[in-house]
């Protein structure tokens, strides 16, 4: 830790992101929506409308008066307002930070206001950027440096759920609040990319600090998870990583499926709408799901499996969802698996190994 005068500045920023500290995010709200860091609140000095005004100013009338503007809008009741929610921030994590983009005048400010109003509260050294290009550069090297085994299997045989049971791994999907495939969609939404890459550099920091063992395992994914794109670096290395194959019968597999993407699904979206119009969302999430996936099923099998579905629907707001296991049961067998079966033959990684799941999770012990 660094000080200026009665200021602090901090740099450490190893050990802000090992022990989740609390930060306070000073920037616009647009800025914080583009990508911030975990266990960080948006706290900004100006509205997206009010820095609008300071930057137009700004670049018309130079720094001096858009200094001047700035506090002008910010002042008397709606700078008491937010000077009261930094203030209680700061008491409620007097551990944390605060941060502006750069480390620059807007943190500097807000640093001051607290001062005066009695409050000593550090912000970080270089800012959001700052923060973000360590991220970036950790990221980088602890790719390079490290191992990779790759747990694979046929879709519906439970891989995350088997990972997250593992020691030394990442849950992709986790991080990407998404359960993989085109059915994959939760209600509360995905991470913007920014976010889902200073998430996933966080935990291969955590895990290459922790760990002397440096093999990582992951989940098997394609390109994207959902809308949130895994870094190249990451994706190459994987695909070049050693393979644990789980295997699983089809029964399994449909049982796993429905608990998912029927019971689970439905529960989430029930918790976010309310019952009746949770089922509604969640019927729509399925038929739209269906839809993205016409051209690659063909006219006649997705009409068979759209139908199948709109029936099991039908049944399942009526009280009885077992016919849910039917249009799964022929999504795996004619879809999914034959898509599998072609993905592995593009692998470059060998197979390690292929077992159960309990025989995977003692193998990996």
């Amino acid at each position: 830790m660094s000080a200026t005068g009665d200021s602090q500045v901090v740099d450490n920023f190893a050990e802000i992101f090992l022990r989740d500290t609390p930060m306070f995010d000073t920037r616009a709200p647009l800025e914080y929506k583009k990508g911030s860091f975990p266990f960080t609140a948006s706290l900004p000095l100006m509205t997206d409308q009010e820095r609008a005004k300071v930057g137009t100013c700004y670049k018309r009338d130079g720094q001096d008066a858009a200094i001047k503007l700035g506090h002008q809008l910010v002042s008397g009741k709606i700078k008491e307002e937010r000077l009261q929610q930094w203030l209680d921030f700061a008491r409620a994590h007097p551990d944390g930070y605060l941060f502006c983009w750069r480390g620059g005048l807007r943190s500097q400010t807000v640093q001051q206001w607290m001062r005066d109003a009695g409050v000593n509260y550090p912000r970080i050294k270089g800012g959001y950027k700052a923060l973000r290009r360590f991220l970036i550069d950790a990221q980088e090297r602890i790719v390079e440096d490290s191992h990779f085994r790759i747990l694979a299997g046929n879709t519906g045989c439970a891989k995350t759920d088997l990972l997250n049971r593992v020691d030394n791994s990442i849950d992709l999907e986790g991080i990407a609040n998404h359960l993989g495939s085109t059915f994959g969609k939760r209600p509360d939404g995905q991470p913007s990319q920014i976010d889902f890459e200073n998430k996933l550099a966080i935990a291969l920091f955590r895990q290459n600090h922790a760990a002397a063992e440096k093999t990582i395992l992951l989940e098997d994914e394609s390109m994207l998870i959902g809308r949130c794109a895994i870094p190249e670096n990451l994706r190459k290395k994987m695909a070049e990583s050693p393979l644990i194959v789980v295997q699983s019968t089809l029964e399994e597999r449909i049982e796993h499926s429905f608990r998912n993407y029927i019971l689970h699904k439905l529960e989430e979206w029930q918790r976010v709408a309310g019952d009746e119009a949770g089922f509604q969302a969640f019927a729509d999430d399925l038929t739209q799901s269906m839809y993205k996936i016409r051209k690659r099923l063909g006219g006649v099998r997705y009409q068979q499996l759209s139908d199948l579905l709109q029936q099991a629907l039908r049944e399942h707001q009526a009280g009885d969802n077992s016919l849910h296991r039917e249009w799964i049961s022929i999504l795996l067998s004619d879809y999914y698996d034959p898509m599998y079966d072609y993905q592995m033959t593009l692998k470059k990684g060998p197979v390690e190994f292929r077992g159960t799941a309990a025989e995977i999770t003692e193998y990996l012990a």
